[in-house]
């Protein structure tokens, strides 16, 4: 699909947010002013590429840069520190039996087990990510959601997941949502922010594209699909959408920002398929963890199994690897 480059875009993303971020009617003129989406053609391409394969050597590739890139995550109300702790062991040695196999990307937690997750990792290289901002529904103040952050901040957490506002968003309240992401932003100080979408609320393409164009110039590193708790969610014509913009902004403002699908991906076959969309429509440029993760716990044990029928020529029974 054709990329979309402002006119002029060598003013970088200070100068753009600048004059865009004004006002509410600013912000709206200008979201509304990308292009639309071609929801015919973008179904299309995303079931094209979804077809494509990976044999030998290059799917045993593929499969070591889908386990770097997974964020290992629970967010349920019964989490326990032993749990979180179970869940940072596998994160920092996916297969105990095999030290060869990579580290995951980052462990997913809620604020109160940060520092549990943060001791359990110390050293692997592995961060810790936390959910804020009054994940998932996002429904509560601004006051409260900074606060949010920053404990999760001051508890060691490396990354943070916020969710927008998708009420103020559908209401074309725009501005609130972007200044909502500046603040996260700077409670985040030296923290990655990841802004949740959530997408499958937001109804249509076009809001995709919007939504991640004011994510990202309202200072997010990563646009991110889903929290997970709602349905569709990391569907290829969605994260194709998500590639697109993250490969336009940084050729209008020169700033590079990653993309995370979360939800929905469970198989080997879905992570690699991400894999695809990402080199044919982003680049091999964010083939890294640093600018693409997989939200998706449960892929890791099948991604575990793939690799070793790779090794071994025969698969594992299904109790081999633990359980997430």
């Amino acid at each position: 699909m054709e990329s979309f480059v402002l006119v002029g875009d060598a003013r970088g993303v200070s100068t753009l947010t600048t004059d865009v971020a004004s006002s509410n009617a600013a912000l709206r003129g200008f979201l509304h002013g990308l292009p639309g989406v071609d929801k015919v053609g973008a179904d299309a391409r995303a079931a094209m590429l979804g077809t494509r394969s990976i044999k030998t050597t290059a799917k045993r590739q593929a499969i070591d840069l889908a386990i770097s890139m997974v964020d290992l995550t629970t967010l349920e109300g019964a989490d326990t520190p032993g749990k979180v702790r179970a869940m940072c062991a596998k994160a920092v040695h996916p297969d105990p039996s095999n030290p060869d196999v990579p580290r995951v990307a980052a462990v997913c937690v809620y604020p109160d087990l940060v520092a549990e997750a943060v001791q359990a990792v110390r050293g692997s290289g592995v961060k810790v990510a936390s959910v804020a901002t009054a994940f998932p529904s996002g429904r509560s103040s601004l006051e409260v959601k900074v606060t949010d952050t920053a404990l999760a901040v001051a508890a060691g957490a490396h990354e943070v997941d916020m969710v927008i506002d998708r009420g103020a968003f559908l209401a074309g309240d725009y501005l609130k949502v972007f200044e909502e992401i500046v603040a996260i932003k700077a409670a985040c100080g030296d923290a990655h922010l990841k802004v949740i979408l959530e997408t499958g609320e937001l109804a249509t393409y076009d809001n995709v594209r919007r939504a991640s164009w004011l994510a990202m110039l309202a200072g997010g590193d990563f646009i991110k699909t889903s929290t997970g708790k709602v349905q569709p969610a990391a569907t290829l014509p969605v994260t194709l959408v998500m590639l697109e913009a993250v490969r336009d902004f940084l050729a209008t403002t020169g700033r590079k920002v990653g993309v995370k699908p979360a939800g929905g991906i469970r198989t080997t076959k879905d992570a690699i398929k991400m894999l695809v969309l990402v080199n044919e429509t982003a680049g091999d440029g964010w083939l890294h963890p640093d600018w693409f993760r997989l939200g998706a716990s449960s892929v890791l044990n099948d991604l575990l199994m793939q690799r070793q029928k790779q090794d071994t020529g025969r698969y594992s029974g299904p109790d081999y690897f633990t359980l997430d």
